[in-house]
């Protein structure tokens, strides 16, 4: 009688994979692996392996080759924690370090999936520092102007989390992953007390800012095929460039300035939220990506009518609830003038604030310090930029976010050193004169198109100024950042922002 055969084991990688990929569209690009005597002399680690293969399935603890979202043709690395927990030795280092420069070699959009607790210990060391070079191949994909995507999956800590599991321009993790650099048992092992219970799951991190989003599997399939989509070099639609209206070809709806900011501050009044639901598709991010979130400001992917664009932008339903803008806000703004840069794709600002935030937080986290370095990094960013100035434009972080080749204001938009009551108070000592100084400090639109800090007002009813629901202000909008998107692809950054602020001051 013939002995039965068992069944090879399926890598569980390669079934989240057919979970999140177009159904059948992986392929793979791996060779079998090779050890060196160094590490097969000793026969433990030889044991090791072979049930380590036996168990999981595959042949190495990651597997890398390319499949389809939406699609589009992508690259992944997929590790496969039932091989010695995901550990990275030297052959894998090896097999990830060949995924990565093919990915790079190919332009191919570039998305990992760790699940690791790290350096594999029977190698040591050897191991340990082969960690930079996947690091360093991760860094020259993003220079090539490609996407690296990272999805955290349970567990993912060590040098994995510290290398290139935390590299991505875009990061989510799996509902309840274990996300830590030292391992819970080993901090035990080590400090002789438990790690604090909840610090190292994925939704802890989601609300600092670590991670952008937590996903199932699910809705991580629907939430890359937006990020692919949105980040595949596709060919935008083209526009003529716009030409910039002259202040005689503008003429100011009647109405003072000061009845601008009364209507800009009215609850109704459409914000960024708005408008980003006007766009074609948006890929909400959260948070500096290094701890720090606040939702005072906004950062996402979006396409608005075929131009693809990185937003960055106050949020004043958001500033209302959880306060105005601080230090963190401001570091997230530059993580999406990385990101800009990183993907080549233009950047949109939007202007909606009623000031920074004034405490002894906002103090000790350098907010003063976080305005400079926004106003000089937005100022000498490589890729286009357009700024909207979309309703109260308060202060330093109104300013943060000005540095623009092409400007854009609504007709009821102002820009201010201060509030207008501020303003006051300081030269009158009581806020009543806010009326008066409001018109002097020449802080409306109309007075913007003419010193040339602006390039062009968008015209706005004042029903439209309140309306939550304003669908063709939002629409006209919506066609503006298109066109000005378009115009400002066709100039060299940074010079039309350097000429602009420079003929400022002359």
């Amino acid at each position: 009688m013939d002995e039965p055969t068992s069944t090879p084991a399926v890598p569980a990688a390669l079934v989240f994979a057919d979970q999140v990929l177009d159904p059948g569209s992986f392929r793979s690009w791996d060779q079998p692996p090779s050890y060196g005597d160094e590490y097969t002399q000793y026969a433990q680690y030889a044991e090791d392996l072979a049930r380590a293969r036996a168990r999981s399935g595959a042949d190495e603890a990651a597997l890398t080759g390319e499949g389809r979202i939406g699609g589009h043709r992508v690259a992944v690395l997929l590790s496969e924690f039932a091989f010695l927990a995901g550990s990275i030795g030297a052959a894998t280092a090896a097999r990830l370090l060949r995924a990565v420069e093919r990915a790079t070699a190919e332009r191919l959009p570039l998305i990992a999936f760790p699940a690791s607790g790290g350096t594999r210990m029977q190698e040591g060391t050897p191991a340990f520092v082969r960690m930079i070079a996947i690091a360093n191949a991760v860094t020259a994909h993003k220079a090539a102007g490609l996407p690296y995507l990272v999805h955290l999956r349970h567990p993912t800590t060590g040098g994995v989390l510290a290398s290139w599991g935390s590299l991505g321009q875009v990061t989510t993790a799996e509902p309840g992953a274990l996300v830590g650099f030292l391992g819970p048992r080993v901090y035990q092992a080590l400090y002789g007390a438990p790690f604090p219970e909840g610090v190292q799951r994925a939704e802890h991190l989601a609300q600092f800012g670590t991670v952008d989003a937590v996903l199932a599997a699910d809705e991580l399939r629907e939430w890359l095929g937006t990020a692919v989509d949105l980040l595949t070099d596709l060919q935008d639609s083209v526009t003529e460039p716009l030409v910039a209206q002259s202040p005689k070809e503008w003429v100011p709806a009647a109405g003072s300035v000061w009845d601008s900011v009364q209507l800009t501050r009215r609850a109704a009044r459409p914000g960024l939220a708005k408008l980003l639901s006007a766009a074609d598709s948006v890929l909400p991010l959260r948070g500096t990506g290094a701890g720090e979130r606040d939702d005072a400001l906004r950062l996402a992917i979006a396409r608005f009518d075929g131009q693809r664009c990185v937003v960055v932008g106050h949020d004043r339903a958001a500033a209302a609830v959880h306060g105005p803008v601080g230090p963190g806000a401001l570091r997230t703004a530059r993580r999406g003038m990385r990101l800009a840069a990183e993907l080549r794709l233009p950047l949109l600002t939007v202007i909606d604030t009623h000031g920074a935030l004034l405490s002894k937080e906002a103090e000790e986290g350098a907010l003063a310090g976080e305005i400079a370095r926004c106003v000089a990094e937005l100022s000498t960013l490589p890729t286009p930029v357009v700024s909207l100035l979309l309703g109260e434009g308060a202060g330093g972080a109104a300013l943060a976010l000005l540095p623009a080749d092409r400007a854009l204001a609504t007709e009821h938009a102002w820009l201010s050193p201060l509030p207008p009551e501020g303003a006051s108070v300081i030269l009158h000592r009581t806020p009543d004169r806010a009326p008066q100084l409001a018109e002097q400090q020449r802080i409306g639109a109309a007075e913007l198109l003419r010193e040339g800090v602006i390039d062009r007002i968008l015209p706005e009813s004042e029903e439209e100024a309140e309306a939550a629901d304003s669908v063709a202000f939002i629409g006209r909008t919506v066609s503006a950042i298109r066109e000005e998107l378009a115009a400002a692809a066709a100039l060299t950054p940074p010079g039309p922002r350097l000429a602009r602020f420079r003929a400022l001051a002359r």
